[in-house]
């Protein structure tokens, strides 16, 4: 009842739901999830103090991620659940407690919406925006197991080539906390590859808090999981991004099978 309460008071009509799910009811075992799919801002907050140039970068979401993502989801028959808003306003890779969940400030950009935000202020974003999007995933793997289907939970995200000025030489980032089991599948499939520089945990990993999706949903269940992460200068466009979804397409299927 409160998180419903604080849905209706939070969004106004133009904003539409906080989630999206995609090829609903797809019959394979990979569930896809994009947490920064989305540069959208509730329409409450305006621009939340920050240019058009900040609200279209890469602080505002993942460029390209859920392009990808929609690939993937019809090329291996997967469900996609994805935030339809923007982690300018709740991060949802990002525990409430998480001062990252709703940032301040962003790599070169202070964020002046969200500075000394009220308690009632972050409980209203995480009711409105943390909550139905997790509750959403949590859902779709409860009615999987009820009808005892496997579930194999895979996360896709992009990151800037260049972070503070440095510039970054990995491609394609496989990600993983306590469970490896997938990651090291794929990493192994990729292994002779000359398409993409693929390496583990990079360019972030688990000690940069980037795997809370992962450890809530699937490690506490022994469900196969994984991270992706795609530098954005590789999709930013149609082709790219379709060169990157077979690849990455290929590797899991490859990986699972080899589990």
């Amino acid at each position: 009842m409160v998180g419903m309460l604080a849905e209706t008071q939070f969004f106004t009509e133009g904003d539409g739901e906080p989630v999206a799910v995609e090829n609903a009811g797809a019959a394979g075992d990979v569930l896809l999830v994009c947490e920064h799919a989305s540069s959208q801002i509730p329409k409450r907050y305006g621009t939340l103090g920050l240019s058009e140039d900040a609200l279209s970068s890469h602080i505002a979401w993942d460029p390209g991620a859920l392009a990808v993502s929609q690939l993937m989801s019809r090329q291996l028959a997967a469900v996609l659940i994805y935030q339809r808003f923007s982690r300018l306003v709740y991060d949802c890779n990002r525990p409430p407690e998480s001062p990252a969940a709703m940032r301040d400030s962003s790599e070169i950009f202070r964020i002046p919406g969200n500075e000394d935000l009220s308690e009632a202020e972050r409980s209203l974003r995480t009711a409105s925006l943390y909550l139905p999007f997790q509750g959403r995933i949590r859902d779709e793997i409860e009615v999987r197991r009820r009808q005892g289907r496997r579930t194999v939970l895979v996360t896709i995200h992009s990151f800037n080539p260049v972070y503070f000025g440095e510039r970054r030489e990995v491609e394609i980032g496989i990600l993983h906390d306590k469970d490896s089991r997938l990651a090291d599948a794929m990493l192994k499939a990729a292994a002779d590859t000359r398409l993409y520089r693929v390496e583990r945990n990079e360019p972030y990993g688990p000690e940069d808090g980037v795997t809370h999706t992962l450890e809530l949903h699937a490690t506490a269940d022994g469900l196969l999981n994984v991270m992706i992460e795609v530098r954005n200068d590789l999709i930013s466009d149609e082709t790219g991004q379709g060169v990157v979804a077979d690849f990455l397409t290929g590797l899991l299927r490859e990986a699972l099978e080899a589990i």
